[in-house]
């Protein structure tokens, strides 16, 4: 009889129904797009991280939820509007399929993004977003 002990923590994720993560995610965007920050902070962990490709203002990685509620902050900031085109659905997180549309000046924002939340414990602990021109950003949040 093996009576080994793993040196691993045993994994405590809650698993949320679908239901659950559609309403986080739709509490997200609906927190971003009304500028409810207060909101934001309460659905996000201490220790969240968002991750966004390219060079521009909003890119890089940025840590903790004062970092987060900035960077929303920012997009918003920039008159950038978030459609919703579909809730994608993991084992334990979520992924947000997001139209971005937005002008300033002669710049014009016209972007798809694929924004994947990771939940832990029935809050967002991660955030990665992929964008479908990079460029575009890069030159639209300067």
């Amino acid at each position: 009889m093996n009576t080994k002990q793993s040196s691993q923590p045993a994994f405590t994720n809650q698993l949320l129904t679908d239901l659950e993560k559609k309403k986080l995610a739709e509490t997200f965007l609906n927190a971003v797009g009304t500028q409810n920050w207060d909101l934001l902070h309460s659905i996000i962990t201490e220790d969240i991280s968002w991750t966004l490709p390219g060079t521009s203002l909003i890119s890089g990685e940025v840590n903790g939820p004062n970092a987060i509620i900035t960077r929303a902050q920012q997009i918003v900031n920039y008159g950038a509007s978030l459609e919703l085109k579909h809730i994608l659905y993991g084992q334990y997180n979520v992924a947000l399929s997001v139209h971005n549309q937005a002008s300033r000046g002669e710049l014009i924002l016209d972007e798809y993004l694929a924004t994947v939340c990771t939940i832990y414990n029935g809050k967002i602990s991660k955030i990665e977003t992929y964008v479908s021109d990079v460029d575009g950003v890069n030159a639209f949040f300067k």
